[in-house]
C-alpha cells in the first residue's frame, strides 16, 4: 500500500489523519480505496467529469501527475503520494 499525505483541508474526511495507506496499481485505484475507506474524499480530487480538480496537485514522489500519466499513473507499495491544495494569490506591486 502506497503511503498518502494528506493537507489539512482534506483531513475532516480521514478522521484528523495527515498520513494514510492507500492501495491500487494505478493513482485512480488508490483514490477510489481511499474513497471506500474515507468516503467523500474523492470528490474532493475529483470533479465531475472524473478528472483532477484545477485547484488540486498531486505528486507521486515528488513528481507532478500531471507531467507523468495523470490519474493513470502507476503506483507502487513503496511510494509516497502527496495531495497539495493549489495557493492562490499574491500580492500587490507597490512600485
Amino acid at each position: 500500500m502506497a503511503t498518502v499525505k494528506i493537507p489539512t483541508p482534506l483531513r475532516v474526511t480521514t478522521g484528523d489523519l495527515d498520513t494514510v495507506k492507500g492501495n491500487g496499481k494505478d493513482l485512480i485505484s488508490v483514490i477510489e480505496d481511499l474513497e471506500s475507506q474515507f468516503p467523500g474524499i474523492r470528490e474532493r480530487l475529483l470533479d465531475e467529469n472524473n478528472e483532477l480538480r484545477r485547484f488540486v496537485n498531486i505528486f507521486i514522489n515528488g513528481e507532478d501527475v500531471r507531467f507523468l500519466d495523470s490519474l493513470s499513473t502507476t503506483v507502487t507499495s513503496s511510494d509516497e503520494i502527496s495531495i497539495v491544495p493549489a495557493v492562490a494569490g499574491g500580492s500587490k506591486n507597490l512600485l
